[in-house]
């Protein structure tokens, strides 16, 4: 999907009512307290977002914690495909802010934490700034990602890494579980 008819425009500095429609990527993870409430919560809170549709959430899974410290629980996460207008800089405040009402403490990577709201892509475009790297870096390896995204959109694509489908044939997806009994709403 191209971002503006002019590719020598920035979408993030159009106005009006030029600003054009991305489909927004977000990965949610919970390992934390009431992990399936905080992962709702997110949920409501995005949908509730002026200028971003969700349009579609994912199967809720339970993975291992990856490259965590010792002891930490698993994991719960989801996929939410939101349409939005917003800029990436806006959108990432909007993600920041979700995780801080949810409790989320930003010290040590990796830490276990109550909510996790990451941006993996945003329509086509790429940044690759200290605040944020689109898309995500490290997306492609990380079947929690990968699995519930292909479950909600199955022609994914990750700008520069290639198909999701393609890129999960090549990691391993025995810790990634679906939780039958758990069904985030929109």
């Amino acid at each position: 999907m191209s971002e503006s008819p002019n590719p020598n425009i920035d979408p993030d500095t159009l106005t009006g009512e030029m600003r054009p429609i991305r489909l927004a990527v977000l990965a949610l993870g919970s390992n934390v307290g009431d992990r399936f409430a905080n992962l709702q919560g997110a949920v409501n809170s995005l949908a509730d977002t002026p200028e971003v549709d969700v349009v579609a959430v994912s199967s809720v899974y339970e993975t291992e914690a990856v490259d965590a410290p010792e002891g930490s629980q698993r994991f719960l996460n989801a996929v939410v495909l939101a349409d939005t207008t917003l800029s990436v800089a806006t959108l990432l405040d909007r993600a920041l802010a979700v995780e801080s009402a949810y409790g989320r403490d930003r010290d040590g990577r990796n830490a276990p934490r109550t909510l996790d709201v990451d941006l993996i892509v945003v329509g086509d475009r790429v940044s690759d700034t200290e605040e944020l790297t689109l898309p995500h870096p490290r997306a492609h390896n990380r079947a929690f990602v990968l699995v519930p995204w292909l479950e909600v959109d199955p022609q994914a694509q990750i700008p520069g890494k290639g198909k999701v489908a393609d890129l999960l044939d090549g990691l391993d997806t025995s810790g990634v579980t679906r939780r039958l009994d758990r069904r985030l709403e929109m």
